[in-house]
């Protein structure tokens, strides 16, 4: 049987012992993420009690973009909770912390390329994912307001600099798998170190809060409200009456409409290429073209914009304050919910095997209706049954024990085992 020791607690700093109950609304939030993405890799097409023509397109555009955003936030939380929690840890139980947290990364990392072998038509986040861990550990010890300021810095500064060095130095190549060269990583790929970060660092912010006090998550959720209303306002202001859209269909009408846009006089016309350019924005998967500044203007999933983070950090925040309001109040009702949030990895990686082998070796129809109930419902079911017997999901406890197995070879290495 696992060892019933929570992924989210790390050694205590010294002095008092902080409180090491586990928030259960973390966990929630962190499922709601993961079946995030799963609606997203199964498309529209797989959904039974939502169909394209109702409403199952508007669910695709909320949790595009917003579900793998959160999951990198979530990573920040869990990091925080990880070396000291309020406190950020020092000494002896920050070197196991990080010792841990870079074993975790490294083979989550390597995870993420085994799936990506596997050729299966989605965009994996393990590598990143793992990447991100590692360049979280420099700041782990960053009081909150300090990664605040980090995070605030990222958000307004990396998309223009990711801007600028693509436009200049490394133009974005065919992609051939998730994540294939550190300019994929840091600028290019689907999730781009230089904007993505922002998140883990928002997500650690967080996580060095007391999460229990009811007035920090009163302020958790009226700044995510007020962040992602700026996002929103934002783009809409620059989009429209400060005519970037205009600017953009300037752009674009030459090659869409066969002329420049002065000479569009079809009413009809103007907003199919308006549709157009829209839909442009909304198919961005990772970073915005370098035609024009002002696609920074877009506010779209993916694109990396300084709109589009506040929206997805704002949004993040206010998912977990509520996901923890659920939690304390009906925790035998979100009790499955929390059960996938315990077991993120095994979850993850379980339904990019099923996929695999659904569609590689079954060949079953990938747009089946009722596919995405399926696959959430079976995660639930699996994951709650899981907990009843273990509290660590599989992927997770194997995690830890390498993780531990680590701690130890370097405790032995330095004399102190």
């Amino acid at each position: 049987m696992a060892q019933k020791r929570p992924d989210d607690i790390a050694a205590p700093a010294p002095g008092p012992a902080p409180a090491r109950t586990r928030i259960d609304g973390i966990d929630a939030a962190r499922a709601l993420a993961v079946f995030g993405m799963f609606i997203v890799h199964l498309g529209v097409d797989s959904m039974g009690v939502l169909s394209p023509e109702n409403y199952a397109w508007d669910l695709h555009g909320i949790v595009r973009g917003n579900s793998s955003a959160l999951f990198a936030f979530l990573a920040g939380v869990s990091l925080a909770m990880m070396t000291g929690r309020t406190r950020p840890a020092s000494g002896e139980p920050l070197l196991r912390a990080v010792v841990r947290i870079a074993t975790r990364a490294l083979l989550i990392a390597l995870l993420g390329l085994l799936l990506d072998l596997m050729a299966v038509p989605v965009a994996i986040i393990l590598t990143y994912y793992g990447g991100f861990f590692l360049l979280a550990l420099p700041v782990v010890r960053l009081r909150p307001w300090m990664l605040w300021t980090v995070s605030g810095t990222l958000a307004v500064l990396g998309p223009p600099l990711s801007f600028l060095l693509r436009d200049t130095l490394f133009p974005a190549e065919p992609r051939t798998g998730a994540v294939t060269s550190f300019t994929e990583f840091f600028l290019t790929g689907y999730y781009p170190a230089i904007t993505f970060m922002v998140f883990v660092t928002a997500g650690m912010a967080v996580g060095r809060l007391d999460l229990t006090a009811h007035t920090v998550r009163l302020r958790l959720l009226l700044g995510g409200a007020v962040a992602a209303a700026c996002g929103y306002l934002g783009s809409w202001l620059a989009l429209g009456p400060l005519g970037g859209m205009e600017r953009l269909m300037e752009l674009r009408a030459p090659t869409l409409v066969g002329q420049p846009l002065s000479a569009v006089t079809d009413p009809l016309l103007l907003e199919d290429l308006r549709y157009q350019v829209e839909q442009e924005a909304e198919s961005i998967s990772g970073q915005v073209p370098t035609d024009s500044w002002w696609w920074l203007a877009v506010n779209t999933p993916h694109t990396g914009t300084t709109f589009e983070i506040l929206e997805a950090v704002g949004q993040g925040l206010v998912v977990l304050v509520l996901c923890m309001w659920l939690c304390d109040r009906a925790r035998t009702v979100m009790y499955p919910l929390t059960s996938v949030g315990r077991m993120p990895l095994t979850v993850y990686t379980g339904h990019l095997v099923v996929i695999s082998m659904l569609v590689t070796a079954a060949g079953y129809e990938f747009h089946t209706p009722w596919l995405t109930e399926r696959f959430i419902l079976g995660a639930l079911l699996f994951a709650t049954f899981w907990r009843l017997v273990f509290d660590r999901g599989p992927a997770e406890f194997l995690l830890g024990q390498a993780a531990d197995g680590t701690v130890g070879l370097v405790d032995s290495l330095r004399g102190r085992g």
